[in-house]
């Protein structure tokens, strides 16, 4: 029985990662450090979880003789603490929208009492920036848990993120559905025995997704119906419905 849902943030309620890699160049210019992420570079770099461990992953490709010690780390903790204010302006005000049936999901799980989660590698601040325009100032409220980058020790491909979810909704893995964008993210949901839907974005649809229960282009919405049928659906869009179906074994007898 389907008990809740799990969701990941950056690439999956939102198509972030554009304004991520904006944030990351404009703050690597305001302190002079001669860095620029283009699109194919930063796309790669998605493989390293966390602003804090990519840039220090990409120091150390750089300058692997400077990238080290008490000094490095304060740099690092200064660049990411400003490339965040950028990456606030970029999605506050609702400058960002969710991608298409997010937002209706979600309405309808809580609707239906439905509990959610969030298991995220980002940081608080980057999450408030993004759902507080998009969900209202209370979307907390719509949530069990917020799991973030802050609340574990290891970030994904771990399962640590999603165990902390699991552990905060009280209820077994088997029980529930996660929504991913990344290989690391899949990663991390099937390591904690959660099935997961995947929805790339342009920056990680070379990922590998054997192991999702389904790859999906986006969920699709009345106004953004999905170019082809999802078995077991009604129509062109993924819906509570459709997700009960499955996790009761019969979504895809119908085609």
């Amino acid at each position: 029985m389907l008990k809740a849902l799990i969701f990941d943030v950056d690439g999956t309620l939102a198509d972030t990662e554009a304004a991520h890699r904006d944030a990351f160049n404009a703050a690597f210019a305001d302190v002079a450090l001669g860095w620029y992420w283009s699109e194919s570079l930063y796309a790669s770099l998605l493989d390293v979880a966390g602003g804090k461990e990519r840039i220090l992953y990409y120091w150390k490709l750089v300058d692997p003789d400077e990238a080290d010690g008490s000094a490095v780390r304060a740099t690092i903790e200064r660049i990411h603490a400003i490339k965040t204010r950028h990456y606030e302006a970029r999605v506050g005000g609702g400058k960002l929208a969710l991608r298409p049936g997010m937002l209706r999901l979600i309405g309808e799980a809580h609707a239906t009492g439905l509990p959610m989660a969030i298991a995220t590698t980002t940081t608080p601040a980057n999450i408030d920036a993004l759902l507080g325009a998009a969900l209202g100032q209370g979307w907390r409220s719509l949530f069990v848990a917020v799991c973030d980058g802050s609340t574990v020790a290891n970030k994904k491909p771990a399962p640590d993120v999603y165990l902390a979810a699991l552990a905060a909704l009280g209820v077994a893995a088997c029980d529930c559905l996660a929504f991913e964008d990344s290989e690391n993210g899949l990663r991390a949901a099937t390591a904690a025995g959660i099935a997961t839907i995947v929805t790339p974005t342009a920056f990680t649809l070379g990922h590998q997704f054997g192991d999702a229960l389904l790859v999906l282009p986006h969920l699709g919405d009345p106004a953004v119906p999905m170019s082809q049928h999802l078995p077991g659906a009604d129509q062109r869009w993924v819906d509570l419905a459709a997700l009960r179906r499955w996790h009761d074994g019969t979504l895809f007898e119908a085609a």
